[in-house]
């Protein structure tokens, strides 16, 4: 398979994660408090492939690849908290600060645009290798759920209906594929795609996912940042010996 095709099928599996992660919040009989857990073990993950795979890649394709990095982090700053007060991930339960719809749609704006980056990010990573691509996929679809369950949130604490809230976790998924289709059909910009979707990912993990890990008491949750840092090692063992 062609790299553009790799990263279809498998930003198609991130898509679909997505649009799971809204059916959660439509379905009350999932337990949410399993949300955590992805967040955990998400952010450890995330961490790990930014700083140990995605940064020293960027830095061989691309001298002044940090500034970059830093421009991914600062432009989803902009889109999540500039544009899109109050945002956070997880459940929205302060409803008296939602009444407003427009407060919603910037919500998702915000969400709409490091999904677009989870879509360079994996198709950047089959462009460069298939090991790459895997361990960048990986990264991006222990979010998605969380993505997912988080914009669907927000649109019923708005005011929306379900079917709303359900399109605009999907909503989340075409942007990803927006993502592949764009790098895909533009290998050229992989220089900077990759940087760019690494200071997304740091964004993502450290200011989005950390702080929501940080607020529930006890070591269990810190266990499983470190678990998902280990995660990333041994996949990325196993497809090194592959």
């Amino acid at each position: 398979m062609s790299p553009l095709a790799t990263s279809l099928l498998f930003g198609s599996l991130a898509a679909a994660a997505n649009l799971f992660g809204g059916l959660i919040i439509i379905k009350t009989n999932w337990h949410r408090e399993y949300l955590k857990y992805f967040l955990a073990f998400g952010s450890g993950f995330m961490l790990a492939a930014a700083f140990l795979e995605m940064i020293p890649e960027s830095l061989e394709l691309l001298h002044s690849s940090p500034a970059f990095v830093l421009g991914g982090y600062l432009l989803v700053h902009l889109f999540e908290h500039g544009f899109a007060p109050h945002f956070h991930f997880g459940e929205e339960v302060h409803t008296e600060e939602l009444l407003d719809p427009h407060v919603g749609t910037s919500a998702l704006i915000g969400l709409l645009s490091h999904c677009f980056f989870d879509g360079v990010a994996i198709a950047s990573g089959f462009i460069l290798s298939y090991q790459l691509g895997i361990i960048l996929f990986l990264a991006v679809i222990l979010h998605k759920l969380p993505e997912g369950f988080t914009v669907a949130s927000i649109m019923m604490a708005s005011g929306r209906g379900k079917t709303f809230s359900l399109l605009s976790a999907a909503a989340l998924g075409v942007a990803t594929l927006a993502g592949v289709l764009m790098m895909g059909m533009s290998k050229g910009l992989v220089q900077y795609g990759l940087p760019l979707s690494a200071g997304v990912t740091i964004y993502v993990a450290a200011s989005d996912l950390m702080p929501e890990v940080n607020e529930e008491p006890g070591v269990k949750l810190s266990l499983c940042v470190f678990g998902g840092v280990l995660l990333f090692m041994g996949t990325r063992q196993v497809l090194q010996s592959l």
